[in-house]
C-alpha cells in the first residue's frame, strides 16, 4: 500500500491520522449500506462483490493508519485480543 501511495505522490497529503481515521468511518458506512433494507442473507447474495470491495477498503485504510502511526497491525490486534481475554475470561464448566 505504501508503494501505491507513494508512486501516486500522496504521502503526506492522505496520511495525516485524523484523515485516514475519518476515510476508514466513511468505508465502514459504505459496507454497512450494503446490508441496508436487506438480511445478510439476501445482502450477500445481492452484493457480495461490492461487500468485498468496501470491505477491503476498510482494511486498507486501517492498515494505513496503523503505518501512519508507526504500529504494527500483528502487535496491536495481539494486545487488544489478550485485553479482551482478560475483560471476557472463559466460563468454566
Amino acid at each position: 500500500m505504501r508503494q501505491f501511495v507513494e508512486a501516486r505522490g500522496w504521502e503526506g497529503q492522505y496520511a495525516l491520522q485524523k484523515d485516514l481515521a475519518l476515510s476508514l468511518t466513511l468505508e465502514a458506512s459504505e459496507l454497512l449500506e450494503c446490508f441496508q433494507w436487506k438480511t445478510s442473507e439476501e445482502a450477500v447474495t445481492a452484493n457480495r462483490a461490492e461487500i468485498l470491495d468496501e470491505l477491503a477498503d476498510v482494511f486498507i485504510y486501517a492498515i494505513q493508519m496503523a503505518d501512519a502511526m508507526d504500529v504494527s497491525v500483528e502487535t496491536i490486534v495481539q494486545d487488544k485480543l489478550a485485553k479482551n481475554a482478560r475483560k471476557y475470561p472463559t466460563k468454566s464448566i
